[in-house]
């Protein structure tokens, strides 16, 4: 859906515009307090205008450029919000109501979609939609979601295993599949994923709110200034002996107020969240709130799988290696013997590697008594065993990981020869995995499976490194093997024998420390560690448990998405500092704008145009009133002119915070001194010719 999703900008524009307009209702004027306060001032001055006498050019542009102001923000917070809406519309689209072939007994009975209840059963067919969430408990087949994650290739679902959940409102492209149902209706995946994004329009996240604190806190502070300004200048007109030599008229006060406090940041603050989760949204990645992007960018440490994230995910058998006194060819036999009934891409490599090097083909032994023994978390080993008959002797081989080979053999009276187990050391620490073949109590030798680590996978992990980020791989390899791949990808340390309660334990240990954690995982037994991390990264094609347990869906279900996730968390934040440290710059600039301007008349010797204040007019802007306009003109442009900043966000760059706080006073914090000098100037010599300011 994302990755395929276009957006009509000019129609995204035109109804951003209208519903700017009706953002001007209080109820949502009074959720951003920076900006209620310019709404308030936008109807104070169109009261005053109607009063007698208060009628005039100056006031009446003052009131239209205060409403820009408020408009201007809205529309600003509208264009965030009109790609969700425009995703948000194109998934309620496929919300149809489908007929089910619900299980009742043995047979299939038709029924609505919306009479689906949790734990009902229903079958699918090639052809059928998919009629609600669930999870396949029987059967295989291959499911179109390109409606959902906007891949056109159709994946596998299965029962068993990590990758049984189906999707309501996709569909079935082959087989038969049962499934179970998990989501009753109106809960579905879809209806979440609707409300997720319509919802995050206004979520606020802890670290917006307490700078939303800190811009309340500074407009109350230029509130009060404000308006003790006309007592002080009434008593020093009095003491100079002038009357209305200091504009103090309340418009000028309104317009002063609104130029002083932060309304850059309070109109585009919103904007800022709602366009970091619609960048996660176009890398097909939902989360359920504001608070779990921010927390991305916030993240110290990165929990990362092994396999499929760092490496490649297959691995393939590349050698045989036999023991002292064992042909090549023995153990090459027994290898793909044991390794028939396995249909691991492990298991079949080799198979393949048998066949490749020693011409091994398949062979027909459904003549023979064969008992195939399947692999286990608990033996760690799988296998094949022959009875004694007519065509031979039986015979018992295994192949798996070295020390439970090597348990299995000394429990039969043989013995593990040292050359052995150097082989599995040095295979270990080349960061490939060794696996140790058996024939009752003789060890015939070792088997070398390899998987290649990423591309370029080294270099994001520096660029991780560089943010203050820590990355952690787990995989379930012994020690020595997981070092070495550790060091080829470069990550900063790992968890080897990794089980699930290993994953949660380290979590919880980090956090324990005040540290912020980010995981990925899509099985049932990932969920505990999704669930606690601060941000848990769900595979879309992962059980339903461990997509309830994380805070964002991978659509695409790549897992390595997390290291994008965490740019996208701090690109956001990064934003967020940039034109916060350039809305505060450029109110500095107002300021010496404004208040020279406005005092520049007072203590004015008799002849002279101007008092020893006006030295303070660094900007020689033309009058009090021309400098009090432009200021205003200056406020409202400058929020319109950010608005494709504060969507796109300013560039991400790997670098480190105290970096990162040093460029953004270079850049927008000078900038946000300089650029509003400049510009006020520029409108000032522009409105003076054309009248518009006395």
């Amino acid at each position: 859906m994302s990755a395929k999703f276009e957006v009509n900008y000019s129609s995204l524009i035109r109804q951003a515009v209208i519903d700017a307009f009706k953002k001007l209702n209080p109820k949502d004027e009074i959720k951003n307090l920076v900006m209620f306060v310019v709404w308030l001032g936008s109807i104070w001055t169109t009261i005053i205008l109607f009063l007698p006498g208060q009628f005039n050019r100056f006031n009446l542009q003052i009131c239209v450029w205060l409403w820009f102001t408020c408009v201007f923000a809205n529309f600003a917070e509208a264009m965030a919000e009109g790609r969700g809406k425009a995703h948000a519309d194109a998934l309620k689209k496929m919300r149809t109501k489908t007929m089910a072939k619900k299980l009742v007994g043995d047979r299939e009975v038709l029924v609505p979609s919306a009479e689906l209840k949790v734990g009902d059963f229903y079958v699918c067919v090639a052809g059928d939609a998919i009629a609600a969430d669930g999870e396949v408990v029987d059967g295989i087949a291959t499911v179109d979601e390109s409606a959902i994650t906007g891949e056109s290739a159709p994946v596998v679902r299965e029962s068993g295993g990590d990758r049984s959940a189906v999707t309501g409102g996709t569909k079935v492209t082959s087989d038969r599949i049962v499934v179970r149902v998990t989501a009753a209706e109106g809960n579905s995946f879809l209806d979440r994923m609707i409300e997720m994004i319509e919802g995050a329009r206004r979520q606020k996240t802890p670290n917006e709110i307490a700078l939303n604190i800190v811009l309340v806190s500074l407009t109350a502070l230029f509130i009060i200034v404000v308006f003790t300004l006309p007592p002080m200048a009434h008593y020093n007109e009095g003491q100079a002996q002038q009357t209305g030599a200091v504009l103090t008229t309340i418009p000028v006060l309104l317009a002063l107020i609104v130029c002083l406090i932060p309304t850059t940041i309070g109109g585009l603050l919103s904007a800022i969240g709602i366009a970091g989760i619609d960048r996660l949204m176009r890398r097909n990645v939902l989360a359920t709130s504001g608070r779990a992007v921010e927390a991305a960018g916030d993240v110290d440490v990165l929990l990362l799988d092994k396999t499929g994230t760092i490496t490649l995910g297959n691995r393939m058998a590349t050698e045989f290696i036999p023991a002292p006194g064992v042909a090549v060819a023995d153990l090459a036999e027994a290898a793909q013997l044991a390794s028939l009934a396995d249909e691991t891409p492990e298991g079949r490599s080799i198979v393949t590697l048998a066949k490749e090097k020693f011409n091994l083909r398949g062979r027909d032994i459904n003549d023979r008594d064969v008992i195939f023994v399947p692999f286990t978390a608990q033996t760690r080993m799988s296998g094949v065993d022959f009875s004694a008959g007519p065509s031979g002797p039986g015979r018992s081989i295994r192949k798996g990981a070295a020390e439970a080979v090597k348990k299995y053999v000394t429990e039969r009276g043989g013995r593990a020869e040292k050359a052995v187990f150097d082989t599995v050391d040095e295979i270990s620490r080349q960061g490939a995995t060794p696996l140790v073949v058996a024939d009752g109590a003789r060890i015939l030798g070792v088997i070398c499976l390899k998987d290649v680590v990423k591309g370029g996978i080294r270099e994001r992990f520096a660029q991780l490194r560089r943010m203050g980020v820590k990355t952690v791989m787990i995989t379930g390899d012994n020690r020595l093997t997981a070092a070495a791949i550790a060091a080829e990808a470069g990550v900063d340390d790992f968890i080897a024998e990794a089980k699930p309660e290993d994953k949660l334990a380290r979590i919880r240990q980090e956090q324990e420390g005040g540290k912020l954690i980010a995981m990925i995982g899509d099985g049932t037994n990932d969920a505990p560690a999704l669930a606690q991390a601060d941000v848990g990264v769900a595979m879309n094609t992962g059980t339903q448990a461990a997509r309830e347990a994380g805070n964002m869906v991978d659509l695409d279900s790549n897992p390595t998405k997390l290291i994008e996730v965490v740019e996208i968390g701090k690109q956001l934040l990064m934003t967020r500092g940039a034109l916060t440290t350039f809305s505060i710059a450029n109110d500095v600039s107002k300021y010496f704008a404004i208040i020279p301007a406005m005092f520049g008349l007072l203590y004015a010797a008799k002849g002279s145009s101007f008092g020893p204040l006006n030295t303070y007019n660094i900007m020689f802007l033309h009058s009090p009133q021309s400098a009090i306009l432009s200021a205003v003109i200056f406020n409202a442009l400058v929020i319109v002119a950010l608005i494709p900043l504060a969507l796109k966000g300013v560039k991400y760059e790997a670098l480190g915070a105290k970096v990162i706080l040093r460029k953004n006073m270079l850049i927008y914090g000078l900038g946000g001194i300089i650029v509003p000098f400049a510009f006020i100037k520029l409108i000032d010599l522009i409105i003076v010719p054309l009248h518009l300011a006395p």
